[in-house]
């Protein structure tokens, strides 16, 4: 998939984030786990992924089913919703 550079900024930010569950990518921008992965290796510098893949490995707030179920919700502001 190609993507702007908006949107690379964006995916890059919302897999960053700790509220963020994968789920919510996939959704906005068709990459599922093991996609956005891939994605992320070509971003980022070796050792930025690195640092990436550490953070999110095992964090329960990465996926949905995994979330507290007061959790409803991802930040994802209307700005960025792709339509």
């Amino acid at each position: 998939m190609n993507f702007s550079n908006e949107d690379t900024s964006r995916i890059i930010e919302m897999a960053w984030e700790d509220r963020t569950p994968f789920e919510a990518i996939k959704q906005n921008y068709g990459l599922n786990e093991p996609s956005l992965i891939k994605f992320m290796r070509g971003q980022l510098k070796p050792s930025s992924f690195k640092l990436w893949r550490a953070r999110v490995s095992g964090r329960a707030t990465k996926h949905s089913k995994l979330r507290p179920s007061n959790v409803l919700r991802a930040y994802c502001p209307t700005q960025y919703k792709r339509g």
